[in-house]
C-alpha cells in the first residue's frame, strides 16, 4: 500500500466520521484533491484511486503539468483555486475545467469572453472574503462590487456559477473558523433567495486542518492537500 493511498483512507475515515457527526451523508460532500507543486506522478496516482476532482493554484504551474498528465489529463476536473489576474483569464479558461476564484465582475466578463471563444461553459464559484487578512483575496460581500456581479452574472452565457468558496482566517481558532463558515452558508441562503437565476448549491470550505468543522456547518466541497499528498514540495522556478 502506497503512502497516497494509506493517507486517502484515513482522511475518507475522518471524513465519514464528521459527517456522520453534523448527521449528514458522506455523499454530500465531494473531495477536491489539492495537487498544487506536487507532480503530475501523484495526480495520476490519486486519479488510479477513484480521485477525480484536482485543485491548482496557478496558471503557470498547470500548464506544465497538463503536457506532463499526457492520456491522463481527459480523466480528471481540475479547477483553479487561486487567485487569478484577469490578463491570464483567456490561459484560465482554455486550461482549467471550473474556475473557483472568481472575484470581480471585469474577471467574469473576461472568463465569458475566453470561454465563448474556446466553445465551453465554464463552472465558478465566487471566492468570498470574510476575514480582514490582507494576504486574503476575495469579494466583499457587502460591496457594490458584489452586488454588480451578482447582477451581471446571468447574461455571462459561458459562465455557469456553481456556488461559493472562502477561506478561514489563520489562526483563528476552533470558534473562529466555525463562524467564518457558517457566515458562507449563511451569506449563500441570502443570496439564492434573492437572486433565483443563479445556482448556489456549492459551499466549498474546509482544508487539511480544519474540514471537519466545515463539513458540521454545511460544506459540500472540502479542499484537501497536505492531508492526502503529504509535506509539500518547493514551488518550481
Amino acid at each position: 500500500m502506497t503512502a497516497l493511498k494509506e493517507n486517502l483512507d484515513r482522511l475518507e475515515e475522518a471524513i465519514a466520521a464528521a459527517c456522520r457527526a453534523a448527521n449528514r451523508a458522506r455523499a454530500e460532500v465531494e473531495l477536491m484533491a489539492v495537487s498544487k507543486t506536487f507532480p503530475a506522478e501523484a495526480v495520476v496516482e490519486a486519479l488510479s484511486l477513484n480521485l477525480a476532482l484536482f485543485g491548482e493554484n496557478r496558471v503557470q504551474e498547470f500548464t506544465a503539468k497538463s503536457h506532463e498528465l499526457g492520456d491522463a489529463r481527459p480523466r480528471l476536473r481540475c479547477h483553479l483555486i487561486g487567485h487569478l489576474q484577469s490578463n491570464k483569464s483567456a490561459r484560465a479558461a482554455e486550461l482549467f475545467d471550473g474556475v473557483d476564484s472568481l472575484d470581480s465582475l471585469r474577471l467574469a466578463e473576461r472568463l465569458s469572453e475566453a470561454a465563448g471563444k474556446c466553445a465551453k461553459r465554464l463552472p465558478v464559484l465566487l471566492e468570498i472574503k470574510l476575514s480582514h487578512e490582507a494576504t486574503k483575496t476575495g469579494l466583499d460581500p457587502a460591496s457594490a462590487d458584489a452586488a454588480q456581479l451578482l447582477e451581471r452574472l446571468p447574461d455571462l452565457p459561458q459562465l455557469e456559477l456553481h456556488g461559493l468558496m472562502t477561506v478561514a482566517p489563520l489562526g483563528a481558532g476552533e470558534q473562529g473558523t466555525r463562524d467564518c463558515f457558517r457566515a458562507l452558508r449563511a451569506l449563500r441562503d441570502r443570496w439564492a433567495a434573492a437572486y433565483s437565476r443563479l445556482n448556489f448549491a456549492v459551499l466549498s470550505m474546509g482544508m487539511s486542518g480544519d474540514f471537519p468543522l466545515a463539513i458540521a456547518e454545511g460544506a459540500t466541497r472540502i479542499r484537501v492537500g497536505s492531508a492526502l499528498f503529504g509535506s509539500r514540495p518547493a514551488l518550481r522556478p
